[in-house]
């Protein structure tokens, strides 16, 4: 077990200006018995020639072409390829600080299957961090502190895509990549969540994600807004919905509102509620928005919450716990 062999699987495509020092990190790591599956997704840079002159200096270092098209292909294609008992990603732009793998593998196996390690993550770029990832990113790493990751796994992806690692048997327990779904990554993390895994506490800095403008997450249309909420819902109401509770929606905005369509077209009855006394009383989409306090009246409802301010969820938190409502069973924030 001590020497288990670790697979690294990682899609490329057009990261030349990050590749070299993506690679190097890995070759730098403590723990040494680790292979690449690096798959190259028609790259029209220099990326499929950095990786064969890795390749060709460390065996450990196998490249492949994809042979579909997409992230997903390409996954695919590096795990069919893997020969590790334990199966990690990374993302052919970030940096690996030199311990995280040896800390990653150490802590499955203190834990056994069933389990999966991640660790904190902090956020780089040459034009500085914005707001919105800075608040992610501290959000993140105290969930990964306590291993509550998917206490809150409707608000965000709970699960940093190239910072976690399972038991090969684990993995094929989820289902792999065999999943058409995207976010690919925030899919997986739900198939983690759905299958019971536990994530192991971390207070370590394991993974440098790096932040630019032409970043996958950023311009393809997979990663848009609808997308997140399309899943959000589809696990949702594949695994904590009770269609014997009553069912709230708590916000009039744009989130709410395209969660009430998901809901009137799966045919799912629901209550719609906000505080906007602009809004209280008028029907939107055949249904009469009503103050929040009527929340009270439903016989043990579960309610979706998509108020996106920070202060505003804290009382609506507050609001359930006074009733001794419980978040990922009586409420569940959706952002």
């Amino acid at each position: 077990m001590q020497n288990s062999l670790v697979s690294i699987l990682i899609p490329v495509k057009n990261t030349e200006d990050f590749l070299e020092e993506c690679l190097d990190s890995i070759l730098q790591q403590e723990y040494k018995n680790w292979e690449v599956l690096a798959i190259d997704d028609t790259s029209t840079d220099s990326s499929l020639a950095i990786l064969k002159s890795f390749s060709e200096k460390d065996t450990r270092i196998k490249v492949y072409s994809n042979s579909g098209t997409g992230i997903i292909d390409a996954l695919r294609l590096a795990y069919a390829k893997s020969n590790g008992k334990f199966i990690t990603r990374m993302d052919s732009d970030d940096i690996m600080p030199t311990n995280k793998l040896a800390v990653l593998v150490n802590n499955l196996k203190e834990n056994g299957k069933g389990h999966v390690a991640t660790g904190k993550v902090n956020y780089f770029s040459k034009e500085g961090i914005s707001n919105g990832y800075a608040r992610y990113e501290k959000w993140l790493n105290g969930l990964t502190e306590n291993g509550t990751n998917f206490k809150e796994i409707y608000k965000e992806c709970v699960i940093p895509s190239p910072c976690w690692m399972v038991y090969k048997e684990d993995f094929e327990d989820c289902g792999a990549f065999f999943s058409n779904r995207y976010p690919e990554d925030y899919d997986l993390t739900f198939r983690f969540y759905e299958k019971g895994l536990k994530v192991i506490p971390c207070s370590e800095m394991l993974h440098h994600w790096r932040d630019y403008t032409t970043r996958t997450s950023r311009t393809s249309e997979h990663y848009a807004a609808n997308y997140f909420i399309d899943l959000k819902m589809h696990y949702f109401l594949e695994l904590d919905f009770n269609p014997n509770r009553p069912l709230a929606l708590w916000g009039a905005g744009n989130k709410g509102k395209e969660i009430a369509k998901i809901l009137d077209k799966k045919g799912v009855a629901f209550t719609w509620h906000c505080d906007n006394s602009k809004k209280i009383g008028k029907t939107i989409y055949k249904n009469i928005m009503q103050h929040f306090n009527t929340i009270n009246d439903l016989k043990n409802p579960q309610c979706i919450i998509t108020v996106a301010n920070q202060e505003e969820q804290l009382e609506i938190i507050n609001f359930f716990k006074e009733s001794n409502k419980k978040q990922g069973k009586d409420y569940f924030l959706f952002c």
